[in-house]
């Protein structure tokens, strides 16, 4: 069976860790090193045993892990966190924009990157704000919390919406 779901994993208290595999989750729980919390409807089967597929895990020992100062800007991130909607005007966004040009000098970074419509990219071109008296919505941010450390750019399976503080599924 090809196996290519992936399963939240918590530490002992149940904090989220991350991410990882089905298969390395299987293998963790064969190992007693986690438990399931909650399972899919999917099992893996040998001869001997069948062992259900798990949506989310729980290590069974603390594990400490120093988390990365900054999730990684992505396309998909940046569309996530401004919500699929251009900085510049609201329509639908189809590219990403750099706020201060590369081309003038402009990091590639969260705080000058946003998502945009392919009719403002195209009039904004390579230059300012103020040269075209332009405003953002809402200032570029760089994300925070528990979910953007744990997912990234990642559309979270809605069955992780308790073990993230989710109110309702997530989506990019």
């Amino acid at each position: 069976m090809g196996l290519t779901t992936v399963t939240l994993l918590l530490n002992a208290t149940y904090e989220p860790l991350c991410v990882v595999s089905s298969r390395r989750a299987v293998v963790l729980i064969l190992a007693a090193k986690a438990v399931a919390v909650q399972d899919t409807d999917q099992a893996l089967h040998s001869v001997t045993t069948v062992v259900a597929i798990p949506a989310v895990v729980r290590l069974t020992r603390y594990v400490r892990v120093p988390y990365p100062a900054q999730t990684p800007l992505s396309r998909k991130g940046v569309f996530a966190r401004d919500g699929g909607r251009c900085a510049y005007c609201g329509a639908t966004a189809t590219s990403i924009d750099h706020v201060v040009p590369r081309s003038r000098g402009g990091p590639h970074k969260w705080d000058n990157v946003v998502a945009a419509c392919r009719r403002c990219n195209h009039i904004k071109a390579d230059r300012t704000l103020n040269e075209l008296g332009w405003r953002l919505r809402s200032t570029p941010r760089i994300p925070a919390g528990m979910t953007w450390r744990v997912l990234g750019h990642r559309d979270p399976d809605p069955r992780w919406s308790t073990w993230l503080g989710l109110a309702e599924p997530v989506s990019a």
